[in-house]
């Protein structure tokens, strides 16, 4: 547990995209529903009462329910404060992906210097920067590792998308050394020129961060990220199969990614364990 690197991938929601609905066409539909159910009761009324009125009040019924369940999805919509939901998959989030926006879940991973995972979970995060160290419900990336392995990670490497001052002040209280580049320094360390270091640069974590990342052996550091941590995605999706997840909703998600790390886990030690016999 010497040091450990962090990254993310979006992995696509198992909803279609027919599931989807909008404030504006609920709004819509509604109003069309309004204007059918009149027209229903008109037909009702002029029914015999001799004949079977059962496909009038069969569809008032369906008109009468589905008016119902509009306001529900209008509350939903606001409570989450997104723009679309699915009806099938309410957690999953509007994302932007390697190609272009999706639906979907970030799938957060915890690898090891020796390419286990040793952390992961399933966020409804369109950013990272609230991942390493994040609020409640879920439990902080780090503090699982911790809590699953028995001992904190000494270094952690993460990329830009976890950059923010709370994590490099939190990574420092805890003794642990982190390697988090913000997002100038990061082009800079990819050899796009250097960044410039502005003097409103009052924040001492970020300062003592590109100090340490401009330094041989922070630049190391930040090499061996890639490293670690991009052919571990690489089998998760590529032979895994871990482009669209399987089931619906947040909890689930979860428990489909535990799965699929302790599977990927499983196959690294057979194949290290078999290379030494």
């Amino acid at each position: 547990m010497g040091k450990v690197v962090i990254d993310s991938t979006r992995v696509a929601s198992k909803a279609s995209r027919q599931s989807v609905f909008k404030a504006k066409q609920l709004r819509w539909e509604r109003a069309r529903l309004e204007g059918e159910h009149g027209e229903w009761l008109e037909k009702l009324a002029e029914e015999d009462p001799q004949e079977d009125p059962g496909t009038v009040v069969a569809n008032l019924d369906a008109v009468r329910e589905r008016l119902a369940e509009i306001p529900l999805e209008l509350e939903q919509l606001e409570e989450s404060g997104e723009k679309q939901l699915s009806r099938r998959d309410p957690d999953s989030r509007i994302l932007h992906g390697p190609r272009g926006f999706m639906r979907g879940y970030t799938a957060e991973v915890v690898v090891s210097d020796q390419h286990f995972i040793v952390g992961q979970r399933g966020t409804q995060n369109k950013t990272d920067n609230h991942s390493l160290l994040p609020l409640l419900p879920l439990l902080p990336l780090l503090e699982q590792v911790e809590r699953e392995c028995g001992k904190r990670p000494a270094v952690v490497l993460a990329d830009i998308g976890f950059d923010c001052n709370e994590n490099v002040e939190e990574m420092e209280r805890r003794g642990i050394d982190g390697y988090v580049p913000d997002s100038n320094l990061a082009r800079e360390l990819n050899g796009w020129g250097r960044a410039r270091d502005s003097q409103k640069i009052r924040h001492r974590g970020l300062r003592r961060m590109r100090q340490k990342l401009r330094s041989p052996a922070g630049r190391a550091q930040y090499r061996r990220r890639r490293a670690v941590v991009e052919p571990v995605i690489g089998i998760l999706k590529e032979q895994m199969s871990l482009r669209r997840f399987g089931v619906c909703g947040l909890e689930k998600v979860n428990v489909e990614l535990a799965l699929t790390a302790l599977a990927y886990n499983l196959r690294h030690l057979h194949r290290m364990r078999t290379r030494h016999v």
